[in-house]
């Protein structure tokens, strides 16, 4: 596990940056924290990493919003308004894990248990005027991409 205090917003979008080229088809990362945490922020940072042109947008309302015009196709899903499970089921979240041509971002993925086994959990908390990030690999491919992403953050600090 890794901890890394940010700063302000530059240093989330820094974080974001660093951690998209790392990304490789099939990764799939839980975004957690608070509300205003910044877990859009570093999505929208990795997403601008991955080379999608325009900002991507919080589909907290939509669910699932896909880019498909970067280098690898972004699925980023929240789960803040889901209340119970079968809607999962319903917004088909299942088969965007299982199709593995992409990146697969969920923001509030504490609040059921969709993770696949191997995925990376990044948590975001108020720190200050900044944010802690901490990063945590949770199976083997997910704990080298967690190194990694740690050793390119110290790189850039």
């Amino acid at each position: 596990m890794t901890s890394l205090l940010l700063a302000d917003p530059e240093a989330t979008a820094a974080a974001g940056s660093a951690l998209a080229p790392l990304l490789s088809a099939g990764a799939a990362v839980a975004l957690v924290g608070d509300l205003g945490a910044g877990k859009t922020a570093l999505v929208q940072a990795v997403v601008a990493g991955l080379g999608v042109p325009g900002t991507a947008t919080s589909p907290t309302f939509t669910l699932i919003n896909e880019y498909r015009r970067g280098r690898l196709p972004v699925y980023h899903v929240d789960l803040y308004r889901i209340e119970r499970a079968v809607e999962l089921d319903e917004i088909g979240l299942d088969e965007i894990f299982g199709r593995g041509d992409g990146v697969v971002l969920v923001e509030w993925a504490d609040r059921f248990p969709v993770m696949p086994r191997d995925h990376l959990e990044i948590r975001l908390d108020m720190a200050g005027t900044g944010r802690r990030l901490t990063v945590s690999g949770h199976g083997p491919r997910s704990t080298a991409l967690a190194s990694a992403w740690a050793a390119a953050l110290e790189a850039s600090c």
